[in-house]
């Protein structure tokens, strides 16, 4: 079972649902802000979404420091994780790296074109995916420094830690392969200083290709879990 963090149901599983199901994998959505309790350690993987906080909005949302206990817990253990957005930077931060709220560059918006980098080559997950790899974003925090020991994995022209690995598996992503128009739609929305009708054209446009990146990313994230649970039985 893969242990599902969603901080507001405003960014939910969405696409991935679905394309893990597809693979054979059963997911435990966990909503901490409607009152669920969080583990103490991981199933037999874990993914950890967006949200509106920051990495470090303790008093917003009481729930991260537990959250990021999950995810240190999961890289220490080697158990399969996956930190998308939000849940890269509470990846980073858990782990003895560093994130800038609100950081220089600005928002980034739209569909980001993530750049593998060389030491990507042979990764489980992210090695031999499209290149660039289609990723929707909408953030404004970012990581600023890696955990020690991280491998970096990806990057884009306006932020450089788009995607990094903690130990053997576990898995930061600043974009969010996950998303769907709808769901992308509304967060454009929401933002002030997003002007949502070209970003949400945007991803409409590219959105065969994102949505076949995204499939690929979910199904090998699935296969790595499953693989994880053999190994350990």
């Amino acid at each position: 079972m893969i242990d599902v963090v969603e901080h507001e149901p405003g960014c939910p599983l969405d696409r991935f649902g679905g394309w893990l199901e597809d693979a054979g994998a059963e997911v435990r959505v966990l909503r901490p802000y409607a009152g669920d309790p969080l583990p103490a350690v991981p199933g037999a993987g874990l993914i950890v979404l967006g949200g509106q906080m920051n990495a470090y909005d303790d008093g917003v949302a009481p729930w991260l420091p537990a959250v990021r206990s999950l995810l240190r817990t999961a890289a220490e253990g080697a158990t399969p994780a996956l930190g998308i957005c939000l849940g890269a930077q509470l990846l980073a931060v858990a782990c003895g790296g560093r994130v800038d709220v609100g950081a220089a560059p600005g928002r980034e918006s739209g569909v980001t074109d993530v750049r593998w980098r060389a030491e990507s080559a042979g990764d489980p997950l992210v090695g031999g995916l499209a290149d660039p790899f289609p990723g929707p974003s909408m953030h404004a925090d970012a990581v600023a420094e890696l955990p020690p020991g991280a491998v970096w994995l990806g990057s884009s022209a306006m932020y450089p830690h788009q995607a990094f690995r903690v130990g053997t598996a576990a898995w930061g992503v600043q974009f969010h392969p996950e998303v769907s128009e709808p769901t992308f739609a509304g967060w454009a929305a929401e933002l002030d200083d997003v002007d949502a009708a070209p970003v949400v054209r945007e991803l409409a446009d590219r959105d065969a290709d994102v949505v076949a990146a995204g499939k690929e990313l979910a199904t090998r994230f699935a296969r790595i879990v499953e693989a994880s649970v053999a190994v350990r039985r």
